[in-house]
């Protein structure tokens, strides 16, 4: 991949050297909304279907030969009364934030995406108002449950 949107999925495995690049990508460029590098590997293990899998897809923006942009979609195995994917991870490089890229990725994230996507995000995380204007709305206050270990 040098420039543009590049998908994986499945049917279109990237490298392992670009599967790292993009997991420390995002593992950077989350900060304090990621997660644990470990579990970012495992949700883009899901989105490409491995172990069987439902899968989802994952896209990489490269300008210039660099990664700017990211985003991890795992496909939830239903549909209707739950959204049929849930945007598990997006990030836009430092630098980059505020020239419409994650826009543009996000269009394309809602092109190829078969469905209804659902995301999390936190009420302080400044692309709440960039998934606003792309049309999510907030219906549900979530609430977890984890059991102690």
């Amino acid at each position: 991949m040098n420039n543009g949107i590049n998908i994986y999925d499945k049917d279109n495995l990237p490298s392992q050297e670009e599967k790292q690049s993009i997991s420390e990508f995002l593992y950077k460029e989350l900060g304090g909304y990621g997660d644990p590098i470990s579990q970012i590997h495992a949700a883009m293990d899901y989105s490409l279907g491995v172990d069987g899998k439902p899968g989802g897809f994952i896209t990489a923006l490269k300008e210039n030969g660099k990664l700017v942009c990211s985003v991890v979609v795992n496909k939830t195995g239903m549909g209707g009364y739950i959204p049929e994917n849930i945007l598990v991870y997006i990030a836009t490089d430092e630098n980059q934030r505020g020239k419409g890229i994650g826009k543009k990725i996000m269009e394309k994230v809602i092109e190829r995406a078969e469905g209804g996507i659902a995301l999390h995000v936190e009420p302080d995380n400044p692309a709440k108002y960039l998934y606003e204007k792309l049309g999510f709305t907030n219906k549900y206050l979530e609430m977890r449950y984890q059991p102690k270990s």
